[in-house]
């Protein structure tokens, strides 16, 4: 955590910096841990423990911002840096732009806690992290002849932030997280070497899953034995709630202030308008109590609030920083999402599937890209063809495309399967008419 001591550092150089020619400044403290272990067929391939105590600095010096970070942390050392800082920042470009956020934006304090950090982070010893990442591996080995390779990884960290800018805002963030993933790759046919993984995360040691995840990717690399192209056309597609953010990201994307200030966005001028179908209603909740994601500001000290981003398929918000909203004149909101969730349907993965007569099921995305501009896309993909209602033919080598807009406005239907580890909490999603490219 880090110390009264620490933090009056970071006070001393923030009003070091004042005193040296900043006619503002900000000071971020950072202090952290994280541990790490990789095992390969039942060795461990990696092993990483790491620490960090740093600060950076944020100096607007005659309307230009310049931001640098250093781990020294001796005052003596500090006053270098700053000084340095301060005369690099007065070689960059004027920018009136860059300013701190309105004070009367600022997180206040005394909001209830969001419950962020396992209190027994540090009671968790390492022979025990090892021995879970082996025993996800052993959930692999010796399950099937065609097993080429086995691995697991555990990780965890814990970390602080406090942060103090010279127009009256102080606050604190911390948290913790663990992480268990397993990875399986198998002999297929011919050439194919199938690849899959299954993964959980949680904020607390005791909450997250230790069991079934070897199991469960092995279950879904089994699954696409006999992948096969099928035939081109416009086809019902299923995604599922490990790969449904992956069609969001670009979306949000599109709704960054840094995009809308450079017109690269294909939702530019698109507030308050209806662009996707109505089963599209998005909510960032900032304040859920152990929560991925939760926080109580973002990274300027900006108070977070629940905020509408999609009603009914009627965008209704931008993410906009102080940068963004100086340069053109719009209200600030937020710099980046906290929790998105969806409002969810009443159908799980197995149900939407079973509602289709012929469909595609996505369970990954195998490169491609989306034009930021356009919202034109295109994206390799692997899964299953959906023959009445059931999973047939596993497929791969295929390609979806379309515009982004037209996608989300031929959304007919919303899992209710969101995985609640994860900060963007999107659950399987069906989309009609999708263009798919095979034989």
């Amino acid at each position: 955590m880090i110390t009264n001591e620490n933090k009056k550092l970071a006070q001393w150089a923030m009003e070091y910096a004042l005193k040296n020619g900043c006619q503002s400044s900000r000071v971020t403290l950072y202090n952290g841990s994280s541990s790490s272990f990789e095992i390969r067929d039942m060795k461990i391939d990696r092993l990483q423990q790491a620490s960090e105590n740093s600060m950076v600095v944020h100096l607007f010096v005659d309307g230009r911002y310049g931001s640098y970070s250093t781990n020294r942390l001796d005052k003596k050392e500090l006053e270098k840096f700053i000084k340095d800082g301060i005369s690099a920042t007065r070689f960059l470009a004027e920018d009136k732009a860059r300013t701190l956020p309105d004070a009367s934006l600022y997180y206040k304090g005394g909001a209830a806690d969001l419950r962020l950090v396992d209190p027994n982070f540090d009671s968790v010893q390492p022979d025990d992290k090892v021995a879970l990442a082996m025993s996800v591996c052993e959930e692999i080995m010796g399950k099937d002849d065609r097993i080429i390779s086995a691995n697991a990884s555990y990780s965890d960290e814990k970390d602080f932030k406090y942060m103090v800018a010279s127009n009256g805002f102080e606050g604190e963030a911390s948290g913790s997280s663990y992480g268990l993933v397993g990875s399986v790759s198998i002999r297929g046919e011919g050439d194919a070497r199938p690849e899959s993984y299954w993964y959980d995360s949680s904020l607390y040691y005791d909450e997250l899953v230790k069991t079934g995840i070897g199991t469960k990717a092995l279950e879904r690399v089994l699954r696409k034995l006999g992948q096969r192209k099928v035939a081109s056309g416009k086809y019902t597609m299923i995604v599922d709630n490990m790969n449904s953010s992956r069609l969001l990201s670009p979306v949000i994307g599109a709704i960054y202030g840094s995009s809308i200030q450079q017109k690269n966005s294909f939702l530019l001028d698109k507030i308050d308008q209806k662009v996707a179908s109505d089963k599209m209603t998005l909510i960032d909740e900032p304040h859920l109590v152990k929560a991925s994601g939760a926080r109580y500001f973002d990274s300027e000290g900006v108070a977070t609030k629940r905020l509408p981003v999609f009603e009914q398929g009627i965008l209704k918000t931008y993410y906009i920083d102080t940068y963004s909203a100086n340069k053109m004149g719009m209200e600030q909101t937020m710099g980046s999402p906290s929790i998105l969730t969806m409002r969810n349907g009443d159908k799980d993965l197995d149900g939407l599937i079973a509602s289709i007569d012929k469909g595609i099921l996505v369970t990954g995305f195998n490169g491609g890209n989306c034009n930021s501009t356009t919202g034109d896309f295109s994206y390799g993909v692997e899964g299953f063809l959906i023959e009445r209602g059931k999973l047939s033919q596993p497929i791969s080598e295929m390609n979806a495309t379309g515009n982004m807009l037209s996608l989300w406005s031929n959304l007919a239907e919303v899992g209710n399967d969101p995985r609640l580890s994860s900060s963007w909490r999107i659950p399987s999603l069906l989309f009609n008419g999708v263009d798919f490219s095979g034989l």
